[in-house]
């Protein structure tokens, strides 16, 4: 079948994810044939080194033979089983204590689902039937971060804090709360570490007395928070915020689909951060995204309450692909990488990476360079001085991914000027070289946009 005829497919048929459903009819899609290490190949031939790693999560590559043989083996031993009626998969047991035995602390207990927006409100759920378990179901009331993305489930979408995912949908519900980012370079309190860390405190520290600590369940957060803009918080933050909870007897839920695995050094940021959370949740990197899954850890604590609380009962939550034994496979076979030098590749990459992008300060378009590992995000503004961000007429979000890419690159073009980074953990020196020599070229290419440039004369 000719590319041409998979566009008009593809237009008449296929509906795409958080996509303006006409543009991309009058666009057409981008078909992608194959792909290989940290380079994808699209269906004209164009190669395109991949500094996204898909959407954050093909952390190990493309083409990892170890991860393609462990899912087929799989399909031809047991292509299938469920969790329900007490049954299980060797694949999946294996799979859930090797995780429980990389996490901190006491998180021994491993729910899995199909990806990170159900592992999300799974968490939900299972912080609901806690309180209620305790006898204090009146703890209804959930707080998350301004900038912050937790899914798009019906729920969990509330907890993101992205407008698009709220527009058309009667989103955020009524127990659901914010409180400000600690987004540094645009911080109203400035960019001293210190004080940012003291507004979040405070911030979480009036919400709560706001709702009632008797009202309050739960609070969540990403250690970086991804889709909101690579917004990296002061070293210590997490901790603090997690005093708060622990202080006011309020869960805190760890949301690390994006950073686990490698994405920001170990295999989880929150190790990184030095605390445990009571939940956490993971997906993306955990199979490299070569096969859909995500998991929810408890700790020993939320664990016992609820299964105490149930007794004799069946707690009411599950789906039909939970512990899918080719996931679980598959999701084993990445640990095996992780284990034996992908997390110590990433580390190497990842800093040199960061020292690259680090050389970009100097261009006319460069706000700030953030980052940690292989996590990075540029931000872009026409004014430095006044941080002033890229105009709408510039249409940041479509017109630089489609120079980064003529340019045979892939990244994340958010709208508001802001490039986003995450390229595979198998990326070599060269790699991140070429990624950060093409991220020049397309910032010289934007300078000369007309909608900028206008801008930049104001």
């Amino acid at each position: 079948m000719l590319p041409n005829s998979l566009i008009e497919l593809d237009r008449a048929h296929l509906v795409h994810p958080l996509a303006s459903y006409r543009g991309h009819e009058t666009a057409g899609v981008r078909v992608l044939k194959s792909a290989r290490g940290a380079t994808a190949i699209d269906a004209e031939g164009r190669e395109l080194l991949d500094g996204f790693a898909g959407l954050w999560c093909v952390n190990a590559g493309y083409g990892q033979q170890t991860l393609i043989e462990a899912a087929t083996e799989q399909l031809r031993t047991l292509p299938y089983a469920t969790g329900y009626f007490g049954l299980g998969s060797e694949p999946a047991i294996r799979l859930a204590a090797r995780l429980a035995e990389h996490a901190p602390g006491d998180l021994n207990h491993v729910y899995f689902t199909l990806g990170g927006s159900d592992a999300v409100d799974s968490t939900i759920r299972f912080i609901r039937y806690y309180y209620h378990a305790k006898g204090t179901p009146q703890k209804d009331q959930f707080i998350s971060l301004e900038s912050g993305y937790h899914g798009s489930s019906t729920a969990g979408a509330g907890l993101t804090a992205l407008p698009i995912f709220h527009t058309g949908f009667g989103a955020p519900y009524h127990w659901q709360h914010k409180i400000p980012s600690h987004y540094r370079y645009r911080n109203p309190v400035g960019t001293d570490d210190r004080a940012i860390i003291d507004a979040s405190v405070a911030a979480l520290r009036a919400k709560i007395s706001e709702l009632g600590t008797e009202r309050v369940a739960a609070f969540y957060a990403e250690p970086i928070q991804g889709s909101g803009g690579v917004l990296v918080p002061p070293a210590g933050w997490m901790k603090a915020m997690h005093a708060v909870c622990r202080e006011h007897d309020v869960l805190f839920v760890a949301d690390e689909v994006i950073t686990g695995f490698g994405r920001t050094g170990p295999l989880f940021a929150c190790s990184e951060d030095g605390i445990v959370p009571d939940l956490l949740t993971v997906a993306k990197g955990m199979t490299s995204g070569y096969v859909p899954m995500g998991a929810v850890f408890m700790s020993d604590n939320v664990y016992n309450t609820i299964a105490d609380g149930a007794g004799a009962a069946p707690v009411g939550h599950g789906q039909t692909y939970s512990a899918h034994p080719v996931s679980a496979a598959v999701g084993l076979a990445c640990l095996d990488l992780y284990e034996n030098g992908l997390l110590e590749n990433g580390r190497k990459a990842g800093a040199h990476l960061m020292a690259g992008l680090k050389t970009l300060s100097d261009h006319p378009l460069v706000g700030e360079v953030r980052g940690r590992g292989m996590l990075a995000a540029v931000e872009l503004v026409t004014d430095k001085e006044r941080k002033t961000p890229l105009p709408a007429e510039a249409d940041a979000g479509r017109r630089i991914f489609d120079r980064a890419w003529a340019n045979g690159l892939i990244i994340r073009a958010f709208n508001q000027g802001i490039l986003g980074y995450a390229p595979p953990l198998c990326c070599t020196e060269a790699e991140i070289d070429e990624i950060v020599e093409r991220t020049r070229l397309t910032l010289d290419q934007t300078l000369e946009d007309k909608d900028v440039r206008a801008a930049m004369k104001t």
